[in-house]
């Protein structure tokens, strides 16, 4: 039997690129354990806020931030379901450095019936200097109680929400 984590390992980059906005971004997962994912989005000038400085805009860092908490927390369940962000606060501390890849680890420390909790941090060259971190919460089971939804599919059947 698969588990879900092995499904999360082989779906990675479909679950990401579910959301139109990481996949234009052009979001890779690099690797994702229990309850942990790393995501990177490679450099591009398309990407860059301030064209005086080379620097990447904060939206970028901040959708990063984001699709890496989902990643970890589908990482710590023990099924699919659907998650929603209820709130996201990211403390920036430093510009990404310029030309530099930006990487997001983030980690789901605490789940309950209905929420999921997660820290992360955004670095580029030195995971030990972070370009951002950020505390987050999510709902679980998302689509509950919608019209006519369907039953919630288990890991590896039907499409990622």
């Amino acid at each position: 039997m698969t588990s879900p984590l092995d499904v999360i390992r082989e779906m990675g980059d479909q679950l990401i690129h579910a959301s139109p906005q990481a996949k234009a971004l052009g979001m890779s997962l690099v690797s994702v354990e229990q309850a942990q994912a790393i995501l990177k989005i490679a450099y591009k000038p398309e990407l860059v806020g301030d064209p005086d400085t080379g620097v990447v805009a904060g939206g970028v860092i901040t959708t990063l931030l984001d699709q890496t908490c989902g990643q970890a927390i589908w990482a710590a369940l023990p099924e699919y379901t659907s998650i929603a962000t209820l709130d996201l606060r990211i403390d920036y501390m430093r510009p990404a450095k310029p030309g530099a890849d930006i990487f997001a680890h983030a980690h789901c420390y605490k789940l309950t019936r209905s929420v999921a909790f997660v820290r992360a941090q955004a670095y580029d060259v030195d995971r030990e200097d972070p370009i951002a971190t950020a505390q987050a919460a999510f709902m679980l089971d998302a689509h509950a109680g919608r019209a006519g939804g369907d039953p919630k599919p288990r890991f590896g059947e039907g499409e990622p929400a």
